[in-house]
């Protein structure tokens, strides 16, 4: 009982104690022996029976308790990276944002002629889509359609081959012929390494949707918002016009995410040479 029980504990061998509360009423009684538990070295463990029935339902196994501004926190997490482990990723990307940007530069410099004489305005297309959590960025691209595509993007919307929150067709009108080849080739994502450098971007993540489809995303979408979109992922390695199902794309991008490691970057970016090399899924 309660009266006896610190005389034990003093005396006992213990390593670590687990203590069951019943009610929250039971808190001031026990805080005298917490406190002799912390002051003798041995772990505790204290379960709070209001948050029973929240760990019993929630989908995440990620369950962590943080003290913020004084405040004991339960924190649920789809998962749990290390501060070390995403700082590696960010130097990872500065490398290799730097590798791209130098490759990529007179790449862009041979396709901006034919570009520029095909369809007359600027060489880079800059739009404004969705980061992590929700965070908004320009990203930039080559400009693969005529100067009019986005209006003429609501005329077009009946051909949308994905179903789901996206945009796909066959044979878009409003892309032009040298557009067609760097998409196919995806020199139009090289600009994306300056995304990368700026931290916006990472080399590999979710692919960041339009403020458009944002806004239309219901509420299990916005988990693949939860890391930086990349240039490339699951999706774009996995053949994405072989894809037409949006929430087969979630199911990507939430895999992507329960399952990071810099490994698995590493493996994806290999995967996403390959399909760019043999021209898979890119139209």
């Amino acid at each position: 009982n309660i009266e006896s029980i610190i005389g034990w504990i003093r005396t006992a061998s213990l390593d670590e104690v687990y203590i069951n509360i019943k009610s929250t009423s039971m808190l001031p009684q026990l805080s005298e022996i917490i406190e002799e538990l912390e002051d003798m070295g041995i772990t505790v463990n204290v379960n709070i029976p209001s948050l029973e029935k929240i760990v019993t339902e929630s989908k995440y196994n990620n369950l962590s308790c943080v003290v913020e501004n004084d405040y004991p926190m339960a924190q649920f997490a789809p998962t749990v990276i290390s501060p070390g482990k995403l700082a590696l990723k960010r130097v990872f990307d500065i490398l290799g944002g730097i590798v791209g940007t130098v490759i990529s530069l007179p790449i862009i410099l041979i396709v901006a002629i034919p570009l520029k004489i095909e369809s007359p305005g600027p060489l880079i297309f800059k739009q404004q889509r969705v980061g992590k959590n929700g965070r908004l960025f320009n990203i930039y691209k080559l400009r693969s359609m005529y100067k009019d595509a986005e209006e003429r993007k609501k005329a077009l919307m009946e051909q949308n081959k994905m179903d789901g929150h996206m945009f796909k067709m066959d044979n878009d009108p409003r892309i032009t012929k040298v557009g067609r080849f760097i998409r196919k080739t995806s020199i139009d994502e090289l600009p994306q390494f300056w995304n990368v450098l700026k931290g916006d971007m990472s080399l590999v993540g979710t692919r960041p949707p339009t403020k458009g489809e944002y806004e239309q995303y219901d509420l299990k979408h916005k988990i693949r918002l939860s890391m930086k979109p990349g240039i490339t992922g699951m999706w774009q390695a996995s053949g994405r016009n072989n894809i037409t199902d949006f929430d087969e794309v979630v199911k990507l991008d939430t895999e992507y995410i329960e399952n990071w490691s810099i490994w698995l970057d590493i493996k994806l970016l290999f995967k996403t040479v390959k399909v760019v090399l043999v021209r898979e899924g890119s139209k």
